[in-house]
């Protein structure tokens, strides 16, 4: 048996710090869930399995107030800053460097104070 399995996706590396804007993709968000301000949320799936119950990618907001409901994630912020209050439970502060986990269904309210952008993984 071996330990090389050609049917996974290879392995690779991004700078996510550095990944060009040009390449994030506009992920519109539902107007009931913005608050305040005019944040712009922009992504990019980096690998997905293939039956959809992982997801790696880069996500990022501009400065402003959104509520969400979060799936099962793990994600590292790599810049800007924000506060994520999680309703019923804690309420984070985020910078580049934290490592954040969030419950798949706690409902959130984030507010951006500089555009954040990250590196995540989600399981479904």
């Amino acid at each position: 048996m071996s330990t090389n399995d050609h049917s996974a996706p290879a392995s690779f590396a991004v700078s996510v710090p550095d990944f060009p804007d040009s390449e994030l993709e506009v992920d519109e968000l539902d107007p009931a869930q913005i608050v305040s301000g005019n944040p712009v949320v922009t992504g990019k799936v980096l690998w997905e399995a293939p039956d959809g119950s992982q997801i790696r990618g880069i996500w990022q907001i501009t400065p402003g107030v959104v509520t969400d409901t979060e799936a099962n994630e793990l994600f590292v912020v790599v810049s800007g800053r924000a506060t994520v209050e999680v309703e019923g439970g804690e309420t984070l502060e985020v910078g580049p460097g934290s490592a954040c986990v969030l419950r798949e269904g706690d409902r959130t309210t984030w507010t951006v104070h500089e555009t954040l952008r990250k590196a995540y993984h989600i399981s479904y």
